[in-house]
């Protein structure tokens, strides 16, 4: 994984943890939903990444 992808990856995780937590603290669900979506997909781009690391090694 380059260091690219995976600060990308962690910048979606991060983001959506922050949403997920304003979502919370103002009762609002769209937020909630939208940060759960960004952690799962800074979480499958990690995994994307993995993956294709092990068939390049």
């Amino acid at each position: 994984m380059s260091a690219g992808d995976k600060i990308k990856a962690a910048a979606d995780k991060i983001t959506g943890q922050v949403k997920e937590t304003v979502g919370k603290a103002a009762d609002d669900d769209q937020l909630v939903a939208e940060g759960r979506a960004d952690q799962a997909k800074g979480t499958i781009k990690e995994k994307v990444e993995d993956i294709k690391d092990m068939f390049t090694k």
